[in-house]
């Protein structure tokens, strides 16, 4: 994995070129966000768990028929993959939410992925307003705490929660 210093290091680099005053207002901008990045990855690593519960259960509320029979979220099994995949994303959200680079979601969570549900009968309908729902949550806690005002929790916190959404809806895969 790499951060956005190391990327914007590396390009600068391969073309052999000083750092101009975009690539410094770039490096200036990550570390002017960078109290704001710290503090959501404390969040999520001290509260992983009762982020993903207010998510779930504000996801169940929402979606009641997902804890039905039929339902993707159905059986002690499949609730408890749900609650799995929901760290899991939490997870990398937070290693990209760090590095302020989402691209790495690419490569460690979202490459495959579509096979995968696809191969499991598992609509990522659901799956991606779950994440949305961790992103809410988060920013909601952050606020609390008067981390940052709504618009950078929004710009930076948000950031890789929306890219993980992204790609799981152009690869949005219905139940079978």
């Amino acid at each position: 994995m790499r951060d956005a210093i190391t990327g914007l290091i590396g390009r600068y680099d391969q073309l052999g070129r000083y750092l101009d005053r975009e690539a410094i207002d770039r490096i200036a901008g990550y570390y002017g966000e960078s109290a704001v990045r710290l503090a959501a990855v404390e969040l999520i690593n001290g509260e992983a768990a009762e982020i993903v519960r207010e998510a779930s259960q504000r996801l169940w509320q929402a979606d009641p028929e997902l804890l039905l029979p039929g339902g993707n979220a159905y059986t002690t099994r499949r609730w408890a993959a749900c609650l799995r995949d929901m760290d899991y994303f939490l997870r990398y959200a937070s290693y990209a939410l760090i590095a302020d680079d989402s691209t790495i979601l690419n490569e460690r969570v979202l490459n495959g992925l579509d096979d995968t549900y696809k191969s499991l009968g598992v609509p990522t309908g659901p799956t991606v307003r779950s994440i949305a729902l961790m992103a809410d949550v988060v920013c909601e806690k952050l606020a609390d705490a008067g981390v940052a005002d709504a618009a950078m929790l929004s710009n930076v916190v948000r950031a890789p929660f929306e890219h993980l959404c992204r790609g799981l809806a152009d690869t949005n895969v219905r139940a079978r």
